[in-house]
C-alpha cells in the first residue's frame, strides 16, 4: 500500500528575482479622481482601484462601446470601411460635440470612425447606430447585451453617444475591460485612437485625449465629460514591452484630468514590472513515481506564466510545487497532479495546476516486488 506525503519543492526561480531590497510592495497610489482603475494589459493585474465597480454616467467614454460594435461588423465582413451610411434628420440635429455631418448625405464608415474617435461626434454615433440597427434604442439594447457577454456587469447603455440619459451607466472597471477588448480583439483598427486630428466638411478638429501630446507612449483611447460625472478618460500607454490601461473619472477640469492621468501612468510604469516565470508547456520540475518503469515524471505548466509585481516586492517572491506523492503508477500523460504556488507579500497569490508531461507505466509484478524490497531495506525511492 502506498503511503503518500505532501511534497513542497521551492523553485530556484524565486531566488533569481530576489535581489531587490526594500518594502514588500509598492506604496499604494492615492488619486484625486473620484473613480479610478489602472491595470496591466498582459496579466490583468489591478495596480490601482478606487470605487471601480460603481456604475456612473460615462459620458463620451461610452462611445467605445459603439466603436466595438462597429469594429465587430468590420472584422467579420458584414461591413467595409468604404461602405457609406445615411445621415438622418435625427442624427444631423444631435447636439453636443459634432462631426458636422450633412443631413441626407452618406458618410463612409472610416470617416465615421475618425469622427467618433477624434472629434467625439455625437452625430456620427447616431449615424452608426441607425445604420447598424433599426433605431438607436435597438442599437443600445444590442450594446448592453454585448457588454454582458464581455463581462461588463455594471454597464447599461441607453444611447450610442453617452449623451446624458437616465440609466446610461458604466463602471470604470467595465470601461477598462472594454478598452482591453478593443485592443486585443481589433488590433487592425486600434491605430485610429492615436490620430491627433481629423478634418471633415472642411472643419479640422483635434483629438481631446491630452496624453497623446505627451511623451508617455499613450496611443488611445477616449475622453468624456458631462456635468454630472465631471471629466473622465480611458487611456492606454505602451512602454518597454508593457501596456497599461487607465480609466479615471470625476475631475473638475481638463487640466486636473491631464495631470493626474499622466501621474498615475508614470507611477504604474515606474513601480511595477512584468516577470515571466515559465513558458507555455515548460517542464517545471519532476515528481517521484511509486512502482513505475521510470522513477520520476516531468510536470509541466500549460500556459505561459507572467506576473505583474511591484519592483520592490521581488525579495519576497516565493514559487513552489505542491503535490501528494510519490505518485502511484500507472500515470497518464496530461493528468493534473500538482499545483504551482506563487506568492509575494501584499501582492500575488496564485495556484496553477501542473500536468504530467509523459505517461509512466507500472512495473511488472517481479519488478514491483524487487522495488518494494529495496525500498524497505534501503529506503530508496521505489521504482
Amino acid at each position: 500500500m502506498i503511503h503518500t506525503r505532501r511534497f513542497v519543492a521551492a523553485l530556484a526561480v524565486a531566488a533569481s528575482l530576489a535581489w531587490s531590497a526594500g518594502a514588500p510592495s509598492a506604496q499604494p497610489a492615492k488619486t484625486s479622481a473620484a473613480y479610478a482603475i489602472l491595470i496591466d494589459a498582459q496579466t490583468g493585474a489591478v495596480l490601482l482601484a478606487k470605487d471601480a465597480d460603481q456604475a456612473i454616467p460615462p459620458a463620451s467614454m461610452s462611445k467605445l462601446m459603439t466603436l466595438y460594435m462597429l469594429f465587430e461588423k468590420l472584422a467579420d465582413g458584414r461591413l467595409a470601411l468604404t461602405d457609406a451610411l445615411p445621415v438622418s434628420q435625427r442624427a444631423w440635429r444631435t447636439g453636443g460635440s459634432k462631426m458636422f455631418v450633412a443631413v441626407n448625405s452618406r458618410v463612409s464608415v472610416e470617416d465615421l470612425i475618425r469622427g467618433i474617435v477624434v472629434q467625439s461626434g455625437n452625430d456620427a454615433c447616431v449615424v452608426v447606430a441607425e445604420g447598424l440597427a433599426s433605431s438607436e434604442a435597438a442599437f443600445s439594447e444590442e450594446m448592453t447585451r454585448k457588454a454582458r457577454q464581455l463581462g461588463m456587469t455594471n454597464s447599461t447603455l441607453k444611447n450610442a453617444s453617452g449623451w446624458p440619459e437616465e440609466g446610461h451607466l458604466m463602471s470604470v472597471r467595465d470601461l477598462a475591460t472594454l478598452a482591453l477588448r478593443l485592443i486585443k480583439d481589433f488590433p487592425q483598427y486600434y491605430g485610429y485612437f492615436a490620430e491627433k486630428d481629423f478634418t471633415y466638411n472642411n472643419i479640422r478638429q483635434g483629438n481631446r485625449n491630452p496624453l497623446l501630446y505627451k511623451a508617455l507612449g499613450a496611443d488611445g483611447l477616449k475622453t468624456g465629460h458631462i456635468d454630472e460625472s465631471g471629466y473622465g478618460l480611458v487611456a492606454s500607454a505602451a512602454r518597454g514591452g508593457r501596456r497599461l490601461i487607465l480609466v479615471v473619472s470625476g475631475f473638475r477640469n481638463v487640466n486636473e484630468r491631464s495631470r493626474e492621468a499622466e501621474r498615475l501612468l508614470e507611477w504604474g510604469f515606474r513601480e511595477f514590472d512584468n516577470y515571466k516565470l515559465f513558458a507555455a508547456n515548460e517542464v517545471v520540475t519532476d515528481a517521484d513515481v511509486w512502482l513505475g518503469v521510470a522513477p520520476k515524471v516531468p510536470l509541466q505548466i500549460k500556459d505561459e506564466l507572467v506576473i505583474t509585481l511591484a519592483k520592490n516586492a521581488r525579495r519576497g517572491l516565493k514559487v513552489a510545487v505542491v503535490y501528494d506523492g510519490p505518485l502511484a503508477s500507472p500515470i497518464e500523460k496530461g493528468k493534473p497532479v500538482a499545483k504551482l504556488s506563487v506568492s509575494a507579500p501584499d501582492s500575488v497569490n496564485l495556484e496553477i495546476p501542473l500536468h504530467t508531461a509523459a505517461a509512466v507505466d507500472r512495473l511488472s509484478a517481479t519488478g514491483r516486488i524487487s522495488a518494494a524490497v529495496n525500498y524497505l531495506l534501503w529506503g530508496a525511492a521505489a521504482r
